[in-house]
């Protein structure tokens, strides 16, 4: 088929660079003039694994292009999808005044008819509002089909090729033929429904991760006080097919574009009709607290905070990405700073990013993790990259001036923790000082 995807941040770059590789011929279509000169020569401008090698081949072979043309790239396209950004306005609500402008811009474009396909997040009804903004510009057919979008940052290359469901929401089922077959190649699991329903699936579907997520955080600070391991208690939940392991690794909380703004917006639709959400509430204020326990925990060891230096290493939300949006690190190094830390901060990719958020002259941004450890009063581990996994305790042991350790994502063992020094707080587990329980036998 041929498709124009408007709009390239995420959510619009991997679906139509993901496309391109089934074969379909894609347009990816962007306002900013300085990011499509970006793409076309090759460069990509967020850090997802294997985008770029897909991005670069489709690109050779001529399946994918990049442009600032709207009007002609609807006008030689079959299927128009929408994947411009609905961020979060100040009360939570979304933002959609750049889905509804990317509508005017369609509508004035169109030359025949074409399936406009809605990727972006958006509350119930608003296909309904695009389709009318379309309607009244233009004479021309066309049909408004919703196919929310469930990529995680990090593997979304590898869920847009297997994903667990496709949702296409359309309101005549014999109109998504063309939708259903462009989608096919990647799973038989497809479910055609209304479009209100489709919208509604996206931030229900969130908003539950959302809530297993704060719900195993608030088993595992009940862990901590009783002596239990939520490492084994997450473990024995998982085998319970009603319930299931995933999303049941307790931390720090949630971050990212997507569960915070998608949980506010499910709050704020909810209101709107006059219905009040306890219980996703207090899903969000579990996570907003979930992260400061780290300082909690450093109070705990250094007492007062002023003139120590804390090595935070990660800054993304979560590894394998750049993004730091509602990155747990944002509150946890501004609260520390608050306090009179010194702050050395490290992360394999998001340190740029992050930097243009935050800087502080009791701030400073290593280039390495050795270096944001060395003589430090404690480290804590805020993302779970795979670099930091793979060094020794003994390495870490070497470079820090105390052995205090804040696991934030609960990357080691009680059993690697054995005969050495440090002072060990992780999420959900007991404190382990000198490689013992504190107040609790080790259990082997």
């Amino acid at each position: 088929m041929k498709l124009a995807v408007i709009g390239t941040g995420y959510v619009g770059l991997v679906s139509g660079v993901c496309f391109a590789e089934l074969g379909n011929h894609v347009i990816c279509v962007d306002k900013d003039h300085a990011k499509v000169e970006l793409l076309k020569s090759g460069i990509v401008p967020i850090y997802e694994p294997g985008l770029k090698e897909l991005m670069d081949s489709n690109t050779k072979i001529g399946r994918l292009s990049f442009t600032s043309e709207l009007d002609q790239s609807v006008q030689e396209s079959d299927v128009i999808i929408l994947a411009v950004g609905t961020p979060s306005l100040p009360s939570g609500e979304a933002d959609l005044q750049y889905i509804e402008q990317a509508a005017r811009d369609i509508s004035s474009a169109l030359n025949g008819f074409k399936t406009i396909m809605t990727k972006s997040t958006v509350p119930v009804g608003t296909n309904e509002k695009i389709k009318a903004i379309i309607r009244s510009q233009t004479d021309h057919e066309f049909e408004i089909v919703s196919v929310p979008e469930f990529l995680r940052e990090g593997s979304a290359v590898r869920d847009t090729f297997h994903p667990d469901r496709i949702v296409i929401g359309i309101e005549r089922k014999e109109a998504a033929a063309n939708i259903v077959e462009l989608h096919r190649p990647l799973t038989e699991n497809i479910i055609v429904t209304d479009i209100r329903s489709a919208e509604m699936i996206k931030y229900a579907s969130n908003a539950f991760l959302a809530t297993k997520i704060s719900f195993i955080n608030e088993i595992a600070n009940i862990c901590e006080k009783v002596g239990a391991d939520v490492t084994k208690v997450a473990e024995g939940m998982g085998y319970d097919k009603r319930i299931g392991a995933s999303f049941l690794n307790a931390g720090i909380g949630y971050g990212g574009s997507c569960f915070p703004k998608d949980t506010q917006a499910l709050i704020q639709i909810a209101g709107n009709v006059d219905y009040d959400f306890k219980l996703l509430k207090s899903v969000v204020d579990v996570n907003n607290g979930q992260r400061f326990n780290i300082i909690h925990k450093l109070e705990s060891i250094l007492d007062d905070l002023y003139g120590k230096t804390i090595a935070i290493w990660g800054l993304a939300f979560k590894p394998d990405t750049d993004d730091v949006r509602a990155a747990p690190a944002f509150d946890i190094i501004n609260s520390l700073l608050k306090r009179g830390a010194l702050v050395r901060a490290y992360d394999p990719v998001a340190t740029e990013n992050f930097k243009q958020s935050i800087q502080h002259d009791n701030l400073y941004y290593s280039k390495t993790a050795e270096d944001a450890a060395r003589q430090a009063d404690a480290l804590c581990i805020v993302t779970e990259w795979r670099e930091f996994r793979q060094l020794s305790l003994q390495e870490i042991r070497s470079w820090l001036k105390t052995p205090n350790l804040i696991d934030g994502r609960n990357i080691y063992t009680e059993e690697e923790l054995l005969n050495t020094d440090f002072v060990y707080y992780s999420v959900g587990r007991p404190k382990l000082n000198n490689g013992v329980r504190e107040g609790a036998p080790i259990l082997l």
